[in-house]
């Protein structure tokens, strides 16, 4: 970017940006979209088949983490380990939350477009998580 450029950008002070950061947020929580991901994710949170099944493939898989790093699963383990994560993504708890999230996401995604569209920059990529 060139001085001329930078020049003739229009620079909005932060207190500006952080407000227009927190309607957003706000419109966002507001959404059918956010309501339903929260609601998934409490029913998710208190739903004991689920919890118990989520922990079932936890522990199964944590204790193949040095064989799943190895790429070393016996036919078995691999068997096992599917199984366990069959029975968590099938417990209904489960199922509305991945719905609820991917309701989300499209949401957020579009948002995301929208923005970029509006500042002329790709908001996905320039926001993307980082290494530092």
């Amino acid at each position: 970017m060139t001085a001329l450029d930078l020049n003739e950008l229009e620079l909005a002070p932060p207190e500006v940006v952080r407000q227009a950061a927190r309607d957003f947020a706000a419109a966002l929580a507001d959404t059918p979209q956010f309501r339903a991901y929260e609601e998934a994710v409490e029913r998710l949170n208190h739903d004991p088949e689920a919890q118990r099944a989520i922990e079932a493939f936890q522990t199964k898989q944590h204790s193949l983490q040095a064989m799943i790093m190895l790429n070393a699963l016996s036919e078995a383990d691999k068997a096992e380990l599917q199984r366990l994560q069959n029975v968590f993504r099938s417990t209904p708890a489960v199922i509305a939350y991945a719905e609820a999230q991917a309701d989300l996401m499209t949401i957020c995604q579009a948002a995301a477009d929208r923005l970029s569209e509006t500042i002329g920059l790709n908001y996905a990529a320039v926001c993307g998580s980082g290494c530092c």
